[in-house]
């Protein structure tokens, strides 16, 4: 891992993405009992070449009682590529979606940005507390939505997929995760386990996994920089590991 905070990746990358790694890590720590998650040894932090520019990848995880991983990733190709990617991985006896957003800059401009809380349960729709919260929220207005990827059936209706065209469409996304963020972790404390519906949610949760490792732009960009094998072991270990 970096030596110190000053070595992060994070104060190189795009401004919303500093903006957004920020604010994750402390609504986080404003709501929740976080303890370190302990990834392999070997991918917590990751240097490697893409077509002749530097590749790194910093990961950011923790556990609490009612997650069993809390992972945020940033990573950075040369002057040309910034991402930050985090999913929230609920413990299986607690029925809650899944937290997840991904931004990611080309060039300083912000080319995809997505933000969802996904359902796992077998109809596929968030639990009322839920719905009711967030159809609470005000409308948001940004001129270039981003079209659902064909393995795109785990987003809800709730689901933001957007290329923000200006800042006040950025500030509107960074406000809108802020929401998603406040109200999952407000659901997540005062949610009870449920054991009996743990084979189900985690059937929701091995789909959802399987769906997201099913991003070809992920995969082909590791495969490129590290090869295959070490691509599927970070996509099945790190991004999107499946619960025993």
């Amino acid at each position: 891992m970096p030596s110190s905070a000053t070595d992060s990746i994070r104060e190189q990358q795009h401004p919303l993405i500093q903006k957004l790694a920020n604010s994750i890590e402390t609504i986080w720590q404003r709501h929740l009992d976080l303890s370190p998650y302990q990834l392999p040894e070997d991918l917590g932090y990751v240097e490697g070449r893409l077509e002749d520019e530097k590749l790194v990848i910093e990961n950011h995880c923790y556990q609490t009682p009612q997650f069993r991983k809390m992972h945020m990733e940033l990573a950075k190709i040369g002057n040309s590529l910034d991402i930050l990617h985090c999913v929230m991985f609920p413990r299986p006896e607690y029925d809650l979606p899944m937290f997840g957003t991904d931004l990611v800059g080309v060039r300083q401009q912000i080319s995809m940005a997505v933000v969802d809380l996904s359902p796992v349960n077998p109809d596929r729709t968030l639990p009322a507390l839920y719905q009711s919260s967030l159809s609470l929220l005000p409308p948001l207005e940004f001129s270039q939505a981003r079209t659902i990827p064909a393995w795109g059936d785990i987003f809800s209706e709730f689901c933001v997929l957007v290329r923000p065209s200006s800042p006040n469409e950025e500030d509107q996304f960074l406000d809108r995760i802020e929401q998603y963020l406040e109200i999952h972790c407000q659901q997540a404390i005062a949610t009870r386990p449920t054991p009996e519906k743990q084979a189900e949610i985690l059937a929701g949760q091995h789909h959802y996994c399987n769906q997201q490792q099913q991003n070809d732009k992920t995969r082909r960009v590791l495969e490129k920089a590290f090869g295959a094998e070490w691509a599927y072991r970070y996509m099945t270990t790190v991004l999107f590991d499946l619960p025993d």
